[in-house]
């Protein structure tokens, strides 16, 4: 016996015809229960499926009973299962949605663009939309082990209570990258307890000699994160302006990320 294509529309095997036919009912009637959000009754639904009231009773209880339906209300409104369906693939969506727009402000900046995270005690970077055209800095030090040193890294510590950070520099001592970087843990310490929260972090060549960057914070929920941006020193005074359009960037970019 020959089997239906994938995708295509199969005819009902012999002998079961019945369970095509609930099968389309059923949908009908989740379609039906659609429209109406605030709620229907089994006799709206059966006038609007042209299905008999018994029918839709009977499938309303098996699909309340799969999650799928529920009664509120008297009324019939779609269940929590729905809720769960596709989120297989919700990290995927938001992946997807944040590269595109972190690559349009990448253009828009002419610039790296990095979104990260600080997620169990840790710093992660979740993207970068670099190009030949804006080339990401080059990660000659770990950058997990060098939050002191970079715009990311202080911005992210600057997100944590005083305990928080004293937690995170215990395990990463502050090192000198360059001669420009804070290597006082107390003096780190202070700035990043009086860094304000809507005020761009900058790194001016304290990660790496010939790199400035600008960070600014992105929260969402109890998400500690950033959306940063690199460029060569040489283009130092375009600073200023990047971090602004980060900053004004950086609601946007955390809707994106909503599903």
């Amino acid at each position: 016996m020959s089997t239906p294509a994938p995708g295509r529309h199969a005819a009902p095997e012999q002998g079961v015809p019945g369970a095509f036919t609930s099968l389309r009912h059923a949908l009908r009637l989740l379609e039906a229960v659609d429209r109406h959000p605030g709620g229907a009754t089994l006799v709206t639904l059966a006038r609007e499926t042209s299905l008999g009231l018994p029918t839709v009773r009977r499938l309303a209880e098996i699909l309340e009973i799969e999650g799928y339906l529920r009664c509120q209300d008297g009324g019939w409104v779609l269940g929590g299962t729905f809720a769960l369906l596709g989120q297989h693939n919700r990290e995927q969506l938001v992946r997807a949605r944040m590269e595109r727009k972190l690559d349009d402000l990448r253009d828009e900046l002419g610039a790296a663009v990095y979104f990260v995270r600080y997620h169990e005690g840790e710093l992660s970077v979740e993207a970068v939309s670099a190009s030949d055209q804006a080339p990401a800095v080059q990660e000659w030090v770990d950058f997990r082990a060098t939050a002191h040193a970079s715009a990311i890294g202080k911005c992210l510590l600057s997100q944590l209570d005083h305990d928080g950070r004293r937690d995170h520099l215990s395990r990463h001592p502050v090192a000198r990258l360059t001669s420009r970087t804070v290597t006082d843990a107390d003096q780190l310490m202070h700035r990043l307890e009086r860094q304000p929260a809507t005020v761009p972090v900058l790194d001016i060549q304290e990660y790496a000699l010939g790199t400035v960057c600008a960070a600014v914070p992105v929260t969402a929920g109890s998400t500690v994160g950033c959306l940063a941006t690199s460029m060569p020193v040489g283009d130092v005074h375009r600073l200023k302006a990047a971090a602004e359009l980060l900053a004004a960037r950086a609601a946007p970019l955390m809707l994106a990320m909503a599903v």
